[in-house]
């Protein structure tokens, strides 16, 4: 018989012991059915429309480190030992104090981010609107509140960082409104520094968030003892629970695995979190490779790629919403092996390797040589991804923005997603393509494909038609009838097998035309002014 380890959380700056829960229920479900919490509202079930948007705090380096994430398909046991913050909280907790003011003063006021809908009037039916809120305190935690340390709360407006519309504009991606329209909650993002700014009392959170770590905590859980939930703390003890209960569920930030629970309702006895395994949440860099551990979540993965290729700043904010980038992890969708993944047609272009781990020892592999089949891959049972390697470009540079003219050299980089809408959904194509050109000729050609085969996949044969060929229109025209041929993908309700190999071949030729500076080839730099 499996036991479940009790649950703790900080809410309202108050410990919050939660017995029985079982491993594969919702934090949603807790909070709705077993908290009475009903102001995160219950939508789509699958990380899509926001509705249910929360914010976690979680302690990082003396630091609290928030992000909002969608309930419905977070599991209840990951938020274990963090601070909790839902639509309810904002005007109710008393570690978030006006700045400037005494402690007490303006008890239960309206947050800057609940005040700003209220001004900007961003809300209509409701429903969506704690989600919309939720995401907006995120965003002050994030942007706002850093600077506000000592500041008075009569600071003139421009003193606050700005959000800018597009900022805003990719911060609430994850969050859907069918009724009021997005104007006047874009307007609210960008009102939230204009009014009188409250702020978390970390310095009390993080003492708060120590005391709730050490109450509960302890030598790794007696895997004898069969815990239902288990989330081991160091990649030795993960690999033993796994070498333990290789029939155990292996979650990450159960972006893919939540669906599983709410829209198949399967049922899971016995969890495996590998997300509480130091080793797997650290990104590391040296003089050649970015390792990324496999429990770093999409939002710090994308922003250690960025930092280094900032051409795909746009891509990476196109992947799902922030709220599914905040839980879900690049080990989780390497793993998963999806063939819509967008981050595996990424990693390939950029020969990525992974290394699997069990308590046996480590092996290396092409992250392409992972899978076998429509997700299925050739991890054994007791064996776990433990980080992917990227090696760094030659070129520090790392390629240009798209569209703008540079002479054409090594590391020429960049990533193209068509899905049906611009944010928040699954692309029905995606290529990735990386080139090394040397005086005019292609000497290495790596590029990855989504969206085409039953797998994350490479392009090998139009890899071979560009290596050791002059970089022209001619070679480009010769590799786009070979990538098309390539691939024989399906036909599905995103789009025809027929329509994707002619993506596929165009993808190839806008490459060509942006790498010899025509801006007009990408809709990257299409700007659409607001009437105002």
């Amino acid at each position: 018989m499996t036991t479940t380890r009790p649950l703790h959380f900080l809410r309202r700056g108050q410990p919050v012991a939660l017995g029985n829960v079982p491993p594969d229920r919702t934090l949603l479900e807790v909070l709705r059915e077993d908290l009475g919490c009903t102001g995160t509202k219950e939508g789509c079930g699958e990380g899509d429309c926001g509705a249910c948007t929360v914010v976690l705090g979680e302690a990082k380096g003396g630091k609290v480190h928030y992000s909002a994430v969608n309930s419905c398909i977070r599991l209840a046991h990951s938020i274990d030992g963090m601070a909790l913050w839902t639509v309810e909280d904002l005007a109710e907790d008393p570690l978030i104090q006006p700045v400037g003011n005494a402690p007490g003063v303006c008890a239960n006021a309206m947050h800057p981010a609940q005040e700003a809908m209220v001004q900007c009037h961003g809300s209509q039916c409701g429903f969506c609107t704690p989600g919309f809120v939720m995401s907006l305190f995120g965003m002050y935690q994030k942007h706002i509140a850093p600077s506000l340390s000592g500041t008075s709360a009569s600071a003139p407006a421009g003193a606050l960082p700005p959000i800018t519309r597009a900022l805003a504009q990719e911060e609430l991606s994850g969050n859907l409104c069918r009724c009021t329209g997005y104007r006047p909650i874009l307007d609210a993002a960008q009102q939230m520094a204009a009014l009188p700014p409250r702020v978390v009392d970390e310095a009390t959170l993080l003492q708060k968030l120590e005391l709730l770590g050490q109450s509960k905590s302890g030598p790794e859980p007696d895997l004898a003892q069969n815990s239902s939930y288990m989330a081991p703390t160091s990649l030795p003890a993960l690999l033993a629970a796994r070498a333990a209960h290789p029939q155990a569920q292996v979650v990450a930030g159960c972006t893919d695995v939540g669906l599983w629970v709410t829209k198949q309702h399967r049922q899971y006895d016995r969890i495996l979190d590998v997300t509480r395994a130091a080793e797997l949440r650290q990104v590391q860099h040296d003089a050649q490779h970015i390792t990324i551990g496999a429990a770093v979540n999409l939002t710090d993965a994308f922003a250690a790629l960025v930092a280094q290729w900032p051409q795909l700043h746009s891509f990476a904010t196109r992947f799902a919403g922030l709220p599914v980038r905040n839980s879900g992890t690049l080990g989780g969708n390497v793993a998963n092996g999806s063939p819509i993944g967008d981050s595996m047609p990424l990693l390939i272009a950029l020969r990525a390797r992974v290394v699997l781990a069990s308590v046996r020892g480590e092996r290396e592999m092409p992250l392409e040589d992972l899978y076998t089949g429509y997700r299925q891959n050739v991890m054994a049972p007791d064996e776990l991804l433990e980080r992917i390697v990227i090696p760094r470009p030659s070129d520090p540079s790392g390629g240009s923005e798209p569209g703008e003219a540079r002479s054409v050299g090594a590391n020429l980089l960049r990533a193209y997603k068509i899905s049906k809408r611009f944010d928040d959904d699954i692309s029905a194509v995606c290529l990735v393509i990386h080139l090394d050109i040397v005086e005019g000729t292609v000497r290495h050609a790596s590029i990855g494909a989504g969206g085409v085969a039953a797998t994350p996949a490479r392009a090998r044969r139009t890899e071979a038609a560009l290596a050791g060929q002059p970089w022209t229109a001619e070679t480009v025209a010769n590799a786009a009838q070979v990538l098309q041929a390539e691939f024989t993908p399906i036909s599905d309700m995103r789009a025809s097998g027929d329509y994707r190999r002619a993506v596929l071949g165009g993808l190839l030729q806008r490459f060509w035309l942006e790498s010899q500076g025509n801006a007009a080839a990408s809709v990257e730099n299409f700007r659409l002014q607001e009437a105002v």
